[in-house]
């Protein structure tokens, strides 16, 4: 099934009214009174709303999550870590807009590259919209995660027939809509390919902008690990041929 097109204005969010963006929290203390800033900051021709989904934080996240909640920001909890696609389900059941995009709280992705991501799909020329690491300028990540990533996008290119360079990029941008027609079944980082071969299945063709990007180690915090490129790989496996 094509791209929906809209008559869109850049300048006028094309149609869009509302854009939801679903922030998954575990363990993020000390970053997200400042991602909160930067999201606030944003320019947008587009109302926003935040839904911050505290995914059974430990670290003290969800006292300092009890004074940013306001008109514009949901504050959702649950009582013990389930995962990133269980709290992005959860922010999904609390979000309002037409246009929904994912935004870690750890500071790896600048929210200054929204109006990059949202150009498209203001333009008309997309429904969904991917964030690049690889095609904008970075912090230089481990090798080992570098190769795990493009093994990853070379993974989803074959077995979808597509040319995507960040399978796994937290900066997923979605028309509604498209997202209406699939259901969320991960509860963890398997999120990212689930979400990609639902997306591919249904004959969309995703659309990509270079982003900065500035990754954490695990030392500083980064909690994905290679154990979560082998599900990544099963889910890409099993999507693909399942009915």
């Amino acid at each position: 099934m094509p791209d929906a097109e809209r008559p869109a204005s850049p300048a006028d969010g094309g149609g869009y009214t509302k854009l939801s963006v679903i922030v998954p929290i575990f363990n993020e203390r000390n970053t997200v009174v400042e991602i909160m800033r930067r999201m606030r900051a944003v320019d947008l021709p587009i109302e926003r709303e935040f839904v911050l989904v505290d995914d059974g934080s430990t670290d003290g996240t969800r006292q300092v999550l009890q004074q940013l909640g306001d008109s514009t920001a949901r504050v959702v909890t649950h009582p013990k870590n389930l995962g990133k696609g269980a709290a992005i389900r959860s922010g999904l059941a609390h979000a309002t807009g037409d246009l929904v995009l994912i935004q870690d709280a750890d500071l790896e992705y600048d929210p200054d590259d929204w109006p990059k991501l949202l150009a498209p799909v203001f333009r008309g020329k997309a429904t969904v919209v991917y964030g690049s690491r690889f095609t904008g300028e970075r912090r230089n990540m481990l090798f080992l995660h570098w190769v795990g990533n493009r093994m990853l996008s070379l993974l989803t290119n074959v077995l979808y027939n597509t040319t995507l360079s960040d399978m796994e990029t937290c900066y997923k941008l979605f028309d509604r809509s498209v997202l209406d027609r699939i259901t969320i079944k991960s509860d963890r980082f398997d999120f990212e390919p689930e979400i990609t071969a639902k997306v591919l299945r249904q004959g969309i063709r995703i659309y990509e902008v270079p982003i900065s990007y500035a990754g954490r180690e695990p030392s500083e915090g980064k909690k994905i690990t290679w154990r979560d490129g082998f599900a990544a790989v099963s889910a890409l496996v099993r999507y693909r041929f399942a009915r």
